[in-house]
This record gives C-alpha cells, sequence and structure tokens, in this order.
C-alpha cells in the first residue's frame, strides 16, 4: 500500500502547502501489502463486505475487460489531512465504455456492500491528481460506498 511519506508527497502535503490533491491510486499502490481491511470502505467491513483480497480480485478482473481503459482507486478527502494516521477509500474510478449497470454486475456491487456505480468522480475532478488520459469514446463512473 501507498505509504503515508509518498502520499503526502504526491498530495503537495509533503511542501507545506495549502493546496493538496487526492493522487488517484492503481489497484497495485492501493492493494500491494495492505491487510487492513477499514481502508476501504470502513463502514461496511464486518458487515458484509467481502474481504480486501475478493474486493482486488473482482476490481482486476474488471481492469482487464474489453471496454475498460483503466481503474483507480479514489482516496477519501480526509487522507490527505494534516492529521490523518490513516489512508482511506470510499471509491473507485472506472474509465470505460461500459454503462454503470454492467460495470455493478461485473464487479458484484451489491456482495461488496456497494452503493452502485455513479457518473464521474466521487469529488469535484479538480480535487484529484494523476488521472490517466480518458481516451475518446470513454468516460469515468465511479463504485461507490457510503
Amino acid at each position: 500500500m501507498i505509504t503515508r511519506e509518498e502520499l503526502d508527497r504526491r498530495s503537495g502535503a509533503a511542501d507545506g502547502g495549502d493546496e493538496r490533491t487526492l493522487p488517484l491510486l492503481t489497484l497495485a499502490e492501493f492493494f500491494d501489502g495492505n491487510d487492513d481491511e477499514e481502508s476501504l470502505a470502513p463502514n461496511q467491513w464486518g458487515d458484509g463486505r467481502p474481504p480486501l483480497a475478493d474486493v482486488r480480485q473482482r476490481l482486476e478482473h474488471l481492469a482487464a475487460r474489453d471496454g475498460v481503459a483503466w481503474v483507480r482507486v479514489e482516496l477519501h478527502e480526509e487522507s490527505v489531512e494534516d492529521d490523518a494516521g490513516w489512508i482511506a477509500a470510499e471509491a473507485v474510478a472506472v474509465c470505460t465504455t461500459l454503462v454503470p449497470e454492467e460495470v455493478e454486475d461485473l464487479v458484484g456491487a451489491d456482495e461488496l456492500q456497494a452503493d452502485g456505480v455513479v457518473e464521474g468522480y466521487v469529488y469535484p475532478e479538480d480535487w484529484f491528481s494523476e488521472i490517466p488520459e480518458v481516451p475518446e469514446g470513454y468516460r469515468v463512473l465511479s463504485l461507490v460506498w457510503d
């Protein structure tokens, strides 16, 4: 999982400025070595959401499909605050030609205890950094948890 130091550097927190962004993380950056089950959809962990390993597998399967350009983890806005001792996410961005219902079906949104798939990012786009190119004919959807 991305380290606090790396997140601070990439978000702009390390330079002491007030302007911070939320880097969109690859699946590897978020999931590799991550054993904190509450780092994704913490409100659903222990209440039916499968383990991180299962969530990752479903997202990797989605990322490998035709019509999906990329999948990135959208960090929670409080992850970049000065006193944040944690890194967490409650949404996953999917750049795709698929419709929301197809993404929900492919990842099993109900089994993931997700609230569904919405158009766009979970926060305003200018809150994010390191956004990959969105190919012509594709759009960004977000798989979200409350």
